[in-house]
């Protein structure tokens, strides 16, 4: 007995996570930690204190600005009192154009008036930058509409307040509203200074990565870098810095540099710097923000860095200890993964597994061997049942469990078989099995391609008989038959079914007609054959055969049957045996393929011209149309009763050179053979007759075998 040596196994994988691993961890991993973490640290603190001091810059040039805006309106307002004439005089309206010739950015000077005899405040003196109102094409009236919603505002700066109010919605551009109290012979009065926001904008918006804003006493919005928000008079009450200064009631003194989380318009929490600053007018606020991944981002470029430089280390450190793993390892694997989902999609003949290198001394190898067996089975399995159950089975898309369905049953049959096995016998004598058998293997492979390509599944061979089945496989559940008819979901379930059932009925005639070309072919290369041996010593030799089809379109009970020794996917029932029957009426019929009226009845309204629709075919139906002739007497079936058979013609829209195609991308058509099917095809039984030799019957005289076929002529 041969020894088998046992193959060696050198486990690759765990080569290459024991040095790969090492490498990177050791060397570079604990650096890129520690730098991380350090550098971030110096960074936060950094970015803190400039942040603090970037606040208090902006802070103080805001007070500034806003001290020098009252210092000059109060300064001309003096001067224009004191003037000879008072506010109209000539000299006063010089110092008025010259004020807002050198204040360009204030808009309008308004000192309002509360007396005690009136309930509303009355415009007492109004200064008005013309210039600036046509300059920025805002409509001088805006302020009227202004006065109107701030009064509550004026009346608490006639009170002794000072306040600051955001006026940029009125005037559709950056405004502010400076509100002072007043006081001029005794008069409770409030000065109301509206200017430009753009100073004080450039002075906030001078941070490269800070965000500052500004907001009055009621938590508005005076000043932000986004210009519509302040057009749109937003409230900044939900800000999170904003909430912790109020509630915590922080002032100058105390802390001012605060870290929050900020929630942004993605729904991502963010971690803030923040800090603020009032200022000592109108209870000004100042905050200037920026966001830690922004202030860090030069640290995680480091990070990044480092961990580039370990994916360069890697490589170095794999490239000479490693450099065969990309084709000894990973490329085979791809491919053990492409073969596995092949096998998983019922693709058990892919060269992928078959191009697997099985001389391999690894786990590899191994798998690759042990793949190319589970090809080897499962194609054998396949044989053995029926390919498309074996798919079905690797997809997982088959029930075990018997069920009912709607299919359509294909029976076909070698005419004269028996004296054809004779033939054999008489010229091979001992050797005529392995001559029957390859004449069959060669007819019953182009019968069965025809089925496959159509979607058709090989039930079972008997023989010289085929039987075949389409919708055995559609997972076609008939439970809507057991809800109510006023159900709506019923009808949708019903057309859906049958919309099935027809398309299987349709495939079902399209590849037997396939079968009608493919046996023309087949008798063609048969021919050619017997006259290439007609010399030989007990000459080889094929049979020109007919052959007779019979389909029925009917509801059978389909499943695995049969014992745990021996199962096959099968269908049982009244309509299979009425499909066997049909197949054995074509030769009194003088037919190759005949279906029953219970087919012809499904398929009639929408592929075949006649009385129920008038004739006429809708254009998207016209590529299945079907010419069928029924047969002109009537037969008794058993359990059916008085039924009709039609001789199938031809489909004259099928294009059967495409339908080849879809298999083999190499096929050439037969024009010869063309004439069986197609637009070239009979128009008639008796043009389909003639084509492949088949006598018209005369029906008057037609005797059948009632015990064998189970049906006879009705008189």
């Amino acid at each position: 007995m041969k020894k088998v040596k046992r193959q060696r196994i050198f486990p690759l994988g765990v080569k290459l996570a024991i040095i790969i691993g090492f490498i990177v961890l050791a060397s570079l991993g604990s650096v890129t930690v520690l730098n991380s973490y350090f550098v971030s640290k110096d960074v936060r603190v950094t970015a803190e204190e400039n942040n603090l001091t970037l606040n208090t810059r902006s802070a103080s040039s805001v007070q500034s600005e806003f001290n020098s805006v009252r210092a000059n309106v109060l300064q001309l307002l003096d001067l224009v009192n004191a003037v000879s004439g008072g506010r109209n005089s000539a000299l006063a309206k010089q110092a008025e154009g010259f004020f807002f010739e050198r204040n360009s950015n204030i808009a309008e000077i308004m000192l309002l008036t509360q007396y005690q005899t009136q309930k509303n405040l009355v415009v007492y003196t109004r200064l008005k930058n013309n210039r600036f109102y046509s300059s920025n094409e805002i409509d001088a009236d805006a302020s009227d509409v202004l006065l109107y919603q701030i009064e509550d505002s004026l009346l608490r700066a006639c009170n002794g307040e000072t306040i600051v109010e955001n006026v940029s919605p009125f005037f559709k551009t950056g405004m502010l509203s400076l509100l002072l109290p007043y006081r001029e012979n005794g008069l409770r009065q409030c000065c109301v200074i509206v200017f430009s926001l753009e100073n004080i904008a450039s002075i906030l918006g001078t941070g490269s990565i800070n965000e500052t804003f500004m907001i009055n006493d009621a938590d508005e919005l005076l000043c932000h870098p986004e210009n519509d928000r302040i057009l749109s008079g937003q409230s900044m009450k939900n800000h999170p810095l904003v909430k912790i200064m109020r509630q915590e009631n922080m002032n100058n003194e105390e802390s001012r540099q605060i870290v929050y989380d900020f929630v942004d318009n993605f729904g991502k929490t963010k971690k803030y710097i923040g800090a603020f600053q009032k200022i000592g007018m109108a209870d000004i606020s100042i905050f200037t923000s920026v966001s830690l991944d922004v202030v860090l981002e030069g640290v995680y470029t480091t990070r990044r860095n480092n961990l580039y430089l370990m994916a360069i280390v890697f490589f170095i450190s794999i490239i000479f200890i490693l450099s065969f793993s990309r084709f000894a390892i990973s490329r085979h694997l791809r491919r053990l993964t492409a073969a596995a989902e092949e096998i998983q999609k019922g693709n058990f003949n892919t060269e992928i597994i078959s191009a697997l290198n099985v001389r391999r001394r690894d786990e590899i190898g191994i798998l690759n061997k042990s793949t190319q067996d589970e090809q080897e089975f499962l194609n054998t399995f396949a044989r053995f049942t029926n390919r498309g159950v074996a798919k079905a089975i690797a997809r997982k898309e088959i029930d075990f469990e018997p069920h009912l369905k709607d299919v359509t049953i294909f029976f076909s049959d070698i005419r004269g078989f028996t004296a054809i096995s004779d033939g054999f016998k008489n010229r091979f004598g001992e050797e005529s099995p392995r001559e029957i058998i390859g004449f069959l293997n060669d007819y019953m492979g182009r019968m069965v391609n025809c089925v496959t390509i159509s979607g058709g599944t090989i039930d079972k061979f008997e023989g010289d008989a085929i039987m075949a089945v389409w919708g055995i496989l559609r997972d076609d559940s008939l439970d809507f038959e057991q809800l109510p008819d006023s159900d709506p979901e019923k009808k949708k379930y019903e057309e859906v079914h049958l919309r099935h059932v027809k398309e299987d009925a349709v495939n079902a005639i399209r590849g037997t007609i396939a079968m009608r070309y493919a046996l023309m072919e087949y008798n063609k290369a048969a021919e050619a054959f017997t006259k290439a041996h007609e010399h030989e010593e007990r000459a080889k030799y094929k049979p020109h055969i007919r052959i007779g089809c019979g389909i029925n379109t009917g509801r059978a009970t389909c499943g695995i049957m049969g014992s745990e020794d021996k199962m096959e996917y099968t269908a049982i029932g009244d309509s299979v045996n009425f499909a066997s029957r049909t197949e054995s009426s074509n030769k009194p019929c003088g037919t190759d393929i005949l279906i029953t009226e219970d087919t012809y009845n499904l398929l009639k309204k929408d592929f075949i011209r006649c009385k129920e629709n008038n004739f006429t075919l809708t254009q998207e139906n016209e590529i299945n149309e079907l010419v069928v002739e029924q047969i002109p007497v009537e037969f008794e079936v058993k359990g059916k009763g008085a039924q009709h058979f039609y001789g199938v013609v031809n489909m004259p829209q099928f294009d059967i050179e495409a339908f080849f195609k879809t298999a083999d991308k190499d096929f050439v058509l037969d024009a010869d053979c063309a004439r069986a099917v197609g637009k070239s095809g009979p128009k008639t039984l008796n043009e389909m007759r003639q084509l492949l030799g088949i006598p018209v019957p005369e029906f008057e005289t037609v005797n059948l075998n009632e015990e064998e076929n189970k049906i006879q002529v009705k008189k």
